[in-house]
């Protein structure tokens, strides 16, 4: 009898042992098929796959080598315009390449999409707060859905957006060469007078009024009244083409980035973009971007509706009341955006 209890007090602890084996041995395999599923679980670089998936080749490659015959037209015209660059690089020498190595601060307005491989210069008064507000498109984590939907004050708040200039020099050279990099430019004397008119002719930008227009004043005007000189809501177009072409404003330093040459805020001779845009042909510039990131089909580019936008014809208006000397300086300073990007010197112009 005592063998016999025995013997099945053996046989139980067996019997635990094995349901213990089986037991851990089944937990093993969820773990196993859990590890395996994760990734795809968390993997969410743009809010989710469903909402924008990245195509398996990325947008240098469909640039470069387009899988799609309408894309070919379209690679060919930006084939021209990066030459346009380059060959204006090459012919104005020296004065294109004054400075050989850039620093973190020159690379402080191009903005980066990790998930779809993207870097964008933003040049103010080019559709940069459109473009802002795609880029957190892109690069929310679902955070947002549509363009639109994001107040044009949070576009421009710079922790909303990641530039090139906070990652290490590596990691700055690993996506400057395998990231497709983009910019957007306008007729240079265009945009001169939009980001007038913008910062200077509209009660609220107090701001500017008070940084820049005080000084303009100061500096320019004649009998200025004492209400003039303290709030420099009044800037007149001829004090504010004398401001930008006077040597002591070029000795204080870069000019404001509203009224900035491209060439000097997305360093063209430096940074080889992939793609240049135009404002002339914005919306139609902006998708075919989108289409090479793969994301046309769940991001589009807003609509521009805003009649008050600054044309040809107004910024002629404007240059009429300056004189010969302040528009030759003028064309001379921006330059090398004219020929860059290939824009005739406008035929308003009085310059002997």
């Amino acid at each position: 009898m005592k063998q016999a209890l025995l013997e099945l007090t053996r046989m139980s602890r067996i019997c635990r042992m094995v349901l213990a084996t089986c037991f851990g041995s089944f937990i093993l395999v969820i773990f196993y098929f859990q590890s395996m599923f994760q990734p795809v679980m968390r993997r969410s670089p743009f809010a989710a796959d469903a909402c924008c998936p990245k195509n398996s080749r990325n947008a240098m490659q469909e640039l470069y080598n387009p899988t799609q015959s309408e894309y070919s037209g379209a690679a060919f015209l930006h084939q021209a315009r990066r030459e346009q660059v380059a060959e204006t690089c090459r012919t104005q020498g020296a004065s294109s390449r004054k400075r050989r190595v850039l620093t973190p601060a020159d690379l402080k307005h191009l903005v980066v999409d990790e998930a779809h491989e993207l870097i964008y210069c933003y040049v103010p008064k080019v559709a940069c707060t459109n473009w802002k507000r795609v880029m957190m498109v892109l690069t929310g984590q679902g955070k947002y859905t549509h363009p639109m939907d994001i107040p044009s004050n949070q576009a421009h708040i710079p922790s909303n957006l990641k530039t090139l200039n906070q990652y290490s020099i590596p990691e700055i050279n690993h996506r400057l060469k395998n990231f497709l990099k983009f910019l957007f430019v306008r007729e240079p004397f265009e945009r001169l007078v939009s980001a007038y008119r913008n910062k200077f002719t509209l009660k609220y930008n107090t701001s500017f009024h008070k940084r820049f227009g005080t000084k303009i004043v100061r500096r320019y005007r004649k009998n200025a009244t004492l209400e003039a000189l303290q709030s420099g809501a009044d800037v007149r177009f001829p004090e504010f083409a004398e401001y930008l072409v006077d040597p002591t404003t070029l000795k204080e330093g870069p000019l404001n980035e509203h009224w900035e040459t491209v060439y000097s805020l997305c360093h063209p001779c430096h940074i080889r973009y992939d793609l240049v845009g135009k404002y002339e042909t914005l919306e139609e510039d902006s998708n075919y971007i989108l289409r090479l990131a793969g994301v046309a089909d769940h991001v589009r580019f807003p609509t521009y509706t805003k009649s008050t936008r600054t044309t040809d014809q107004m910024a002629a208006q404007f240059f009429q009341n300056i004189n010969g000397r302040q528009q030759a300086q003028l064309y001379q300073l921006y330059k090398l955006d004219f020929l860059m990007f290939n824009y005739s010197m406008p035929s308003y112009l009085n310059i002997q």
